[in-house]
């Protein structure tokens, strides 16, 4: 009982960040389950995946609510994405645990610098809505094959694109990075649950926990100064890469 209990107070906290940030959570669950439960990263993935897919659902839900996004568009990258991910997640599931850690955690380090840089520039004046016409393929296919090799890094990818290079919000950018993790996730659970790398009672709980705080924490992140979101953004993406690094 009593692990049931710290399973769900964990899962509301990594909602709640996750709704903030955009990324349902599963990006700070990772190190979390490798180091608290001494799961090996294929196993923390798949596990993190039982809560990324509800609370990634509800937070763009919530997203959307708050802000414009064009549905049809999104739609076509969601169908590139889910198809990529799934050949990548095979892959994954495949790797010897200790490189896709490594891998994972260059990762986010690169992501964490341009992130930065991004920061340092500054944002928009004028932000768009629309998402590119020209570049939905390339963008739905590259979210599909980071969702389906690290679990999580779908959204992660297209959110800092969105507002450097199409002058999205930081929100309305983690509301079409939620919506674009959510088919890749699912496609790559089946196939990290398929291999037998997900631990089913650990991320149920997890999933309950974090589908009761992620709404909450939609509604913080549009209270949030646009640039505190993104220095928030980048400061998890430098910590969960230097926690992935120091997992032995």
């Amino acid at each position: 009982m009593l692990v049931l209990v710290i399973n769900l107070l964990l899962g509301a906290v990594l909602g709640a960040f996750g709704g903030m940030l955009g990324i349902g959570g599963g990006l700070i669950a990772i190190p979390v389950l490798a180091y608290a439960y001494g799961m090996d990263q294929q196993l923390a993935q798949g596990t993190a995946l039982v809560m990324i897919l509800p609370n990634v659902l509800i937070g763009f839900l919530r997203y959307r609510q708050r802000n414009h996004i064009d549905l049809r568009a999104l739609a076509g990258l969601v169908v590139v994405a889910m198809v990529s991910s799934f050949g990548a997640a095979r892959v994954a599931a495949q790797l010897d645990p200790g490189h896709l850690r490594m891998a994972f955690a260059l990762f986010l380090l690169a992501l964490c610098a341009y992130a930065a840089w991004q920061l340092r520039a500054g944002s928009p004046a004028e932000p768009k809505a629309a998402l590119p016409p020209r570049y939905l393929f390339l963008i739905g296919l590259l979210s599909g094959v980071m969702s389906g090799l690290f679990s999580v890094g779908g959204g992660l990818v297209v959110v800092p694109v969105l507002v450097a290079w199409f002058r999205m919000s930081q929100t309305q950018a983690q509301g079409v990075g939620m919506a674009l993790v959510i088919p890749g996730s699912l496609v790559a659970m089946v196939t990290f649950a398929h291999a037998g790398h997900v631990h089913w009672t650990t991320g149920i709980p997890l999933a309950i926990g974090g589908i009761i705080s992620v709404s909450w924490g939609v509604a913080l992140a549009h209270r949030l100064a646009q640039r505190t979101l993104r220095t928030l953004f980048c400061l998890m993406l430098l910590g969960t890469a230097v926690a992935s690094l120091l997992q032995r």
